[in-house]
């Protein structure tokens, strides 16, 4: 059987951020945390730029896991915002569910925390749905490495497409002339090193 390439679609993707919390965050030890905050961050200048229907979930937020980050919530004041009264797997949640249904799109894009558990659990259950589902491994952090790997693999292994945010940027943008200057300005504001070849870029222009 030939391979199917299944590539991003900006019309048909909805972005699922889950479990974002301040106590969570906590746990992230495979990312640094200014790293792994400019990540996330990074995600969420892409959804906005795309327009990419966005729902937010957090778990138990009255426990330790705390609030949703601030961040997010002041990004998509008006995406739909689960609180989950205890469901470890939004999936189980009949109001997220219900919320990526009423998207009517098929293409999951799912971040984190923590990978093995708030991303692997639902991004199962999609697959089991019929969704095709991607995973934004450096917006979703865990304990540690080896787990982070298991859960990589497990959930690889169900067909789950595992990305970063920059290849996602670059899948659901297609062609640089699409907007040059929107789209260089997210990779530069995120990835350092890239402003310098938008700087060699400008210094050509401009000679």
């Amino acid at each position: 059987m030939s391979y199917i390439y299944r590539r991003l679609d900006k019309n048909d993707v909805t972005l699922l951020l889950v479990d974002h919390q301040a106590g969570l965050l906590s746990l992230v030890r495979d990312f640094g945390p200014d790293e792994f905050k400019n990540n996330v961050l990074a995600l969420v200048d892409i959804a906005k730029f795309f327009e990419l229907p966005t729902i937010l979930t957090t778990s138990f937020e009255d426990g330790p896991n705390g609030p949703l980050v601030p961040e997010l919530k002041q990004a998509f004041p008006d995406a739909p915002y689960i609180a989950r009264p205890g469901q470890i797997n939004a999936w189980d949640n009949e109001d997220f569910v219900q919320a990526v249904q009423d998207t009517g799109r098929k293409q999951l894009l799912i971040a984190g925390v923590v990978t093995d558990v708030c991303v692997a659990f639902p991004a199962l259950s999609a697959i089991e749905a019929g969704y095709d589902v991607f995973v934004v491994t450096d917006a979703s952090g865990t304990f540690d490495r080896t787990v982070r790997d298991a859960a990589w693999n497990r959930m690889a292994q169900a067909g789950v497409q595992l990305m970063n945010w920059f290849s996602v940027a670059g899948e659901l943008h297609r062609d640089w002339r699409n907007d040059i200057e929107g789209f260089g300005g997210i990779l530069a504001s995120h990835l350092p090193h890239y402003s310098n070849l938008i700087q060699s870029r400008d210094a050509a222009i401009g000679d």
